[in-house]
């Protein structure tokens, strides 16, 4: 069984090193570079089943590394910063990362989210489906478990794995309301560490995403949380 791939982006390469070090102590393969353009590069050639990304690199910072790999991948993206402010945080998220970790941090804390984003990506992969297709279909909406595609008016639509989970997951139980914890529990794990607001900036991501239709749409349920609502 071939090893995943963590590339690891930061300017200070002997955090990039000790990084390495112990997820190689863990099995993973590594490749590390300590500026934006580098890692966009990188992320073609590596290829990458995850990428560690530090915010403040010189060239482009990792807020435009991020939205840059959007526009054409799904890999997970853990972002690393010395900034703990929540507009930080939310901001990160919007542009698409799938976890934020605060620096200085405990180098097991960062093992174990790195260990739980890969297990909750290789959980939506068709290879993990053993139920036959999941489809869930609404009038120009086609959200496809199996492959790990949504496709909106015949064209496909690019989301991350965690906007798809969430989205197949609502639509799964149409005008059901579910809570932000219940998200959270369902679709990030018991071992997530973070609020309710990573599910507000993902509701939000997808609302961007799918727009206005007539048929159905993604409600607040103010003060509960949210729901595919159905017309």
């Amino acid at each position: 069984m071939s090893k995943q791939r963590i590339l690891i982006v930061d300017d200070d390469p002997n955090i990039a090193e000790l990084i390495s070090l112990y997820l190689k102590k863990e099995q993973f393969e590594t490749e590390t570079c300590g500026d934006g353009r580098e890692a966009l590069d990188m992320v073609a050639s590596f290829d990458p089943d995850l990428i560690l990304l530090d915010l403040m690199l010189p060239g482009i910072d990792g807020y435009q590394v991020c939205r840059e790999i959007r526009q054409t991948r799904t890999t997970p993206v853990i972002m690393m910063s010395a900034k703990g402010e929540v507009f930080d945080k939310v901001l990160g998220l919007e542009l698409g990362a799938d976890d934020y970790v605060i620096k200085p941090f405990d180098t097991k804390e960062l093992v174990a989210r790195i260990k739980a984003v890969l297990r909750r990506t290789s959980a939506a992969s068709p290879a993990a489906d053993h139920d036959g297709p999941q489809i869930v279909r609404y009038p120009g909406l086609v959200i496809n478990k199996t492959n790990y595609s949504v496709t909106l008016d015949n064209e496909p639509l690019q989301v991350t794995p965690r906007e798809l989970d969430l989205l197949y997951y609502l639509a799964s139980s149409p005008n059901r309301v579910f809570t932000r914890e219940q998200l959270l529990d369902r679709l990030w794990g018991y071992d997530y560490i973070g609020d309710s607001r990573t599910v507000d900036v993902h509701v939000k991501r997808l609302r961007e995403k799918l727009g206005e239709h007539e048929g159905w749409a993604l409600t607040t349920v103010w003060g509960v949380g949210y729901r595919f609502e159905t017309k």
